[in-house]
């Protein structure tokens, strides 16, 4: 049985979550959608030297890897293009 307190907000549950509390319990996966990407293309780009140092700079801030940054990027983009029309 489920004794524990749902939290009242997401910055509750945030926090419970970032002290290692196991919030298994508060969450309702039944309604979860789970979506994979598709098969996986290889691209190559050729990009100015200098916009790479601006990258370098931008992802050695926050701790992530180049390909992982631009693909974030590249999909924000996507995103927002697509609601647009």
């Amino acid at each position: 049985m489920n004794n524990k307190k749902i939290a009242n907000s997401a910055d509750e549950f945030d926090k419970r979550f970032d002290q290692g509390e196991d919030i298994h319990d508060l969450l309702d996966m039944s309604q979860a959608n789970i979506t994979r990407p598709g098969k996986k293309v290889r691209i190559t780009l050729d990009v100015a030297e200098e916009l790479i140092k601006e990258i370098d700079r931008i992802r050695g801030g926050i701790g992530v890897d180049r390909g992982a940054l631009i693909k974030v990027w590249l999909y924000e983009r996507v995103k927002q293009e697509t609601t647009n029309f």
